[in-house]
Parts: structure tokens; sequence; C-alpha cells
């Protein structure tokens, strides 16, 4: 009694949990679409019953869909550029959810975009007034956060055309006096009077290394030419290098290899990768820039370099060339198979066998009542003497199988469709299987008689391997494998293993299509045609009153497999800008970004406020030493 009343209890509160008219309002207001006032619905009724976990279950569902659709508002507001809206959304959110580590995410991403803009807005306010300098350094610190900003990239641009810089590592340059046109005449004058000229026009102190050789001659003919063109060109032909110590000196050292790894700076840059892996970058830096300081970190995708600011500019580009994302590609399959089979059974079955059974054994048959049909066949097949066929009657005789009258049609049509959409990157390879995997038990015996078994499993139906591959054209080069599979029969082995007969179908083909255009591959036909007939000899060859002793079976299997494709791009390769295919790589001896300023003009820009203006650009003509 005490036992029946608890349950009556138990059940009178999951009855009155179970009607919680505030679970029944939270779950009617998510039906529709009110979520916030849903969740608070449902809040106020886990509030009530703790301990109930349907409702804590639909609560977190509900608050985990709600979160979703914030974030999702957020996200879209940000990629709008509404950032102030996806701010406040972000900020409700975080009311709501405090710790989710998404939201706090968020908010970061939208503060640097906030930031970035910033920092894009007051380059582009340095670069109206003329200040290239400013405004790439503030670029770069926007392009180290976000490499991908458009607007940065650019501006930088921009502020490289009238800096002369690349973009990479900032080094010391020289001040307003590096872009002043100078004029030099001098034949197999020593090299430390040239220098003592170049230094009272322009105003640049020189230092010199102990093994500079200052009283070798040099011939040199330079009339207003720039004294970056004029000094480049002075070192070049005397064996000489030179180091930039700030704004107004300038260091002169033998162009040796063991002055240069004394003297050349050397910096370490890190590239993050986004598409291509880390390996084949090295090997790319390693070949093309000759890097020889190069390491991999294959979990962070990671390469870094150690070499001079050039090469590290050298490296930057080509990195920004091989780092682009792979091409994708949706391909649209359609599968269909259509099964058509045909069976009619018509006509008389005849009896086709008499048998003659023996007193004993119809006697048998006949008290036994009811007898299988598999007692019948042992006792008719029971051996037969001359003796017993003494006396035999009517009712000694068996005829078999019994007449019957066949009248079967059967008719049925299949249709089988499949329409998967494939999203695959190019040159990776992509399966769809439908159908079945079928056991198959394999029993082993060891030498000790035990026996093991085994289970593998057979890919039973239609597998589908496609292999695409992008093309800049826009069309896409598709390889093709297509298996259609099916069981035949059973078959069973000696020891009762049981294995299966497949039938199967291929087709292999390589295709290219243009974006959006449709290829159907047709043919894969399976046509069975069977006829039997089972007659009464010479009745039921008979021309018409044949049919009337004779049963004609007729049955036709046809099955035809389809598949269309058809591939839609969706992510094309991205083919490179001119000037990042294709820059300067320096000499064979020497790896930079930059040439050699021997061609005519100055890419300097006009002196920043401050500096006294320089002379106008002029060509630079730039004279060969004369032989001595």
């Amino acid at each position: 009694m005490k036992r029946l009343l608890l349950l009556i209890t138990l059940s009178l509160v999951v009855a009155a949990c179970a009607s919680d008219p505030a679970y029944r309002e939270g779950e009617k207001l998510l039906a529709e679409g009110k979520d916030a006032a849903g969740v608070a619905a449902l809040e106020k009724a886990v509030s009530k019953h703790p301990g109930d976990a349907q409702y804590r279950t639909t609560l977190v569902r509900a608050r985990e869909g709600l979160l979703q659709k914030g974030l999702l508002a957020a996200e879209e507001q940000t990629r709008a550029g509404k950032l102030e809206e996806a701010a406040a959304s972000y900020h409700e959110l975080a009311r709501r959810y405090p710790d989710d580590a998404r939201i706090v995410s968020g908010l970061s991403n939208l503060q640097m975009r906030l930031d970035n803009e910033a920092l894009v807005k007051m380059a582009a306010e340095a670069l109206a007034k003329n200040e290239p300098e400013a405004a790439r350094a503030k670029l770069r610190a926007v392009l180290a956060r976000d490499p991908g900003n458009v607007a940065a990239l650019s501006l930088l641009k921009q502020a490289e055309e009238k800096t002369g810089h690349a973009r990479g590592v900032d080094t010391p340059r020289l001040g307003a006096t590096y872009r002043r046109p100078v004029k030099l005449e001098f034949r197999d004058a020593p090299l430390k009077q040239v220098f003592d000229a170049l230094s009272r026009q322009s105003g640049l102190n020189f230092v010199f290394d102990k093994d500079v050789r200052v009283d070798q001659k040099t011939t040199v003919f330079a009339r207003d030419t720039a004294i970056a063109d004029a000094l480049d060109a002075l070192l070049a032909t005397s064996q000489l290098a030179k180091k930039i110590l700030n704004p107004n000196t300038v260091l002169i050292y033998p162009n040796q290899p063991n002055k240069v790894k004394d003297y050349q700076e050397q910096v370490v840059k890190s590239f993050f990768l986004a598409h291509a892996e880390a390996k084949n970058v090295m090997t790319l830096l390693r070949t093309m820039a000759r890097i020889k300081d190069v390491y991999v970190d294959e979990k962070l995708n990671m390469v870094a370099v150690r070499d001079t600011p050039e090469v590290v500019r050298l490296a930057e580009k080509l990195v920004n060339m091989a780092d682009r994302p792979d091409a994708e590609v949706m391909l649209e399959v359609e599968i269909m198979e259509v099964k058509r089979s045909r069976f009619q059974d018509l006509g008389v079955q005849w009896p086709n066998q008499f048998s003659v059974l023996s007193r004993e054994t119809q006697s048998q048959i006949l008290g036994a009542g009811t007898t299988s049909a598999s007692t019948v066949d042992t006792k008719v097949n029971a051996p037969l003497t001359i003796q017993l066929l003494k006396g035999v009657d009517a009712s000694d005789i068996l005829v078999g199988p019994s007449p019957a009258l066949n009248l079967r049609k059967d008719a049925s049509d299949v249709n089988l469709l499949a329409n998967p959409r494939i999203r695959v990157k190019s040159r990776e390879k992509a399966k769809v299987h439908i159908g079945d995997k079928v056991p198959v038990i394999t029993s082993n015996v060891t030498s000790t008689g035990v026996t093991s078994e085994s289970v593998a499993y057979l890919d039973v139906g239609l597998k589908l391997d496609v292999e695409p591959q992008v093309g800049l054209e826009g069309d896409v080069t598709i390889k093709v494998g297509m298996e259609v599979s099916n069981i035949v029969r059973e078959v069973k082995s000696a020891t009762g293993t049981l294995t299966y007969q497949l039938g199967s179908r291929n087709a292999n083909t390589v295709l290219r299509l243009k974006d959006g255009e449709t290829q159907v591959l047709a043919g894969l036909i399976s046509d069975e045609d069977r006829a039997g007939a089972s007659k009464v000899p010479g009745l039921g060859d008979l021309p018409i009153f044949g049919r009337l002793f004779s049963s004609n079976r007729d049955e036709l299997n046809k099955t035809e497999i389809i598949l269309t494709i058809t591939p839609r791009i969706l992510r094309n390769i991205e083919r490179p800008e001119l000037a990042d295919a294709e820059f300067f790589a320096g000499t064979e001896s020497h790896t930079s970004d930059q040439p050699l300023r021997l061609r005519a003009g100055s890419p300097f820009p006009e002196p920043a406020a401050g500096e006294p203006p320089s002379a106008p650009e002029l060509p630079v003509v730039m004279v060969p030493p004369i032989a001595r």
C-alpha cells in the first residue's frame, strides 16, 4: 500500500512538472520565433524545477540557438561595415553569455578592425600631406595584423612608389641630401679624392673600413646625377659596398665575403601561411632566394627565415606569390538507375513423373495421415524389386507433380535517384558510395585445431570517384570513375564459408567541362531476356493446341544507369599582378629585391616638411670608365 501511494505521488509530481505553464509558454514562443522571450520563459521554468532534465535540456538547446543567431547577425553586420551595430550586438551577447569565448574573440576582431580603419585613415591623411614614411609605418602596422586588408595594400603601394622602398623590414635611410643631384668629373683620380668631392657637394659623412684602398684610381663622369645613383655606381665599379649608419653617415667597406658577413645586418622574418604548405614554401625560398637559414613549423604552418633585409624582402614577395587559396569547385552529380522487370508464367503444368509404390510403402504413407513432401520423396525413392511389381494397380502408381494451371504475370519499374552535391578542392579526390557493405566471413584453422574467424566488408552498390582540376580559363578537368555492383548469388564453400558472386559494371573517363556545363554519361545497360517452356512431348509442339499441353515462362530484366555531372567553380586560381609575379632578384653574386640604380630618373620622393628642398629631377648620365 505504501509503495502504491509513493508511485501515485511521483506520478502527480511528474504530471505537475510536465504541465508547468512557464515551460509550455517557452516552447510556444520558440515555435513562433521569439527566441529571447522563449529562453526567458524556460529559465523561469528551470528555476522552479531545477532537477528536471527535460527542462534543462530544452533550455540549453534554446540558449545555444539564440547565441548562434546573435553571432551570425553580428558577423553579417561586421562584413557589411556596420561596425557600431556589430559592437552593440556583441555587447548584448556578452551581457547574456559573459563567459563565451566566441563573443570575446568576436569583440577582439571587431576592435582590431576599428583600429585598423583608424590607422588606414591616418595613413591616407599622411599621404595627402606628402608624408609617405609616416603613412608607410602606419600601413605596415595594419598589415601585420591583417595581411589581406585591401585598403592598406593599395595605400602601401602608393607610399612605396613615393619612397622607393619595398615592403619589408625598415632599415636606416639617408636624409634629404641623399636625393640631391651632384656633378662628378674625375679621370684616374684617387678614390679618396672622389669621396671628398662627393662629401663636400652632398654633406654626407663617409667612414672607411681599414681595408679600403683609398689610393686606388677610378674614373667617373656624372653630371646632374642623384647622389644615390652616383654612390651606387661608384661603389659597384670599385668593388666596394656601403652600410648606412644614420641619415647622413655611410660606412664604406670592401665587397668581400668576410666583410659582408661582418657588416651586413641580418633580420628574422616569420611567415604564417594560410594556404600553401610550409615545406613547399621552404623549398621555394631555398631555390629562388638562396636562403640557407630556414625553419619550418608544420603544426603552425609557419616558415621563419634569417638573412639580409634585401633577401627577406625578396622572400616576402615569393611567399606572397605562392600563398594563394586553392581553387574550389562544386560538383552537382545526379545518378539515376532505371530498373525494369517483366515476368510471365502461363500454361498448364502436366505431370512429368510416374512412380510405383510398394504395398508396404503405400500403407505407411496412408497410415501416417499427413505426410510431408520430404517423407513422400524418401518413400518413393526406396528400392523397388521385381517381386513388388506383381499385382500393381492404379492405387500403387504415384503421379507427380500434380496437374496445375499457371496464370502469373509480374511487372515492376524501379527508379533510383541520388543527387549529391560535392564541394572539393582542385586536384583533390572525392568519393560517393550509395549502397551496402556486405560482410564476408573467413575461417582460419591453425595447426593446433583452433578455428578463428575474420570479417571483411564488400562495398556493393554505386561507387563514384571524382578528381577535378580547375583551369585558369574557367574550365574543369574531371577524372571520373564509376562502378555499379550487385550480388548475383551466394556461394558456400565445402567448410560452410559464405561468399558472394558479384556482378559489376565500370566506367572510367576524363572530362573537360566549362563552368556550369552538364555532361551525361549513359549506356551502362544490363539487359537480360530469358524464355523457357515445359511441354508434354508431342502434344506440346502442336501449333495451337500445344499451349494446352505446355507451360511457358518468360522473364525480362533491364537496368540502365545514367550519370550527369555539372561543375560550378566557386573559387578559381588567383592570377598575381605583374608587380607580384615579376620582380628583381639582384645579381648572380648578390641577392636583392632592388636593381642597381643605373636608370634614368630618381625614385625618391620630395623632402619632408622641414628638410631643404631638392633640385628638380634630371636624367642620370653614367659614363663608363675610360681605358687607361
